[in-house]
């Protein structure tokens, strides 16, 4: 893709920075880091948040969809949690 990492730079150059946010790293998670444990935490970011738009596809989809236990639920979700 023609990224080569840039040690002077915000993780090491890698792409992502945003406004309004731009260099958001508020704990400092990547300060002093080689440039493939920043490679990393920018997987592992990524899997989660995949994960998460999954679960809450599921989430919403089996409020009207669940062909198991012959479809007896009772009311939503929500009211199961608590």
């Amino acid at each position: 893709n023609g990224w080569t990492a840039d040690p002077s730079k915000f993780c090491a150059g890698l792409p992502g920075a945003v406004s309004p946010l731009g260099e958001f790293d508020p704990l400092g998670f990547t300060k002093d880091l080689p440039v493939q444990e920043i490679k990393r935490f920018r997987e592992a970011e990524v899997t989660h948040g995949r994960v998460a738009m999954l679960a809450t596809l599921g989430y919403l989809v089996a409020e009207k969809f669940h062909p198991l236990f012959g479809g007896e639920i009772s009311g939503p979700a929500n009211s199961h949690l608590g």
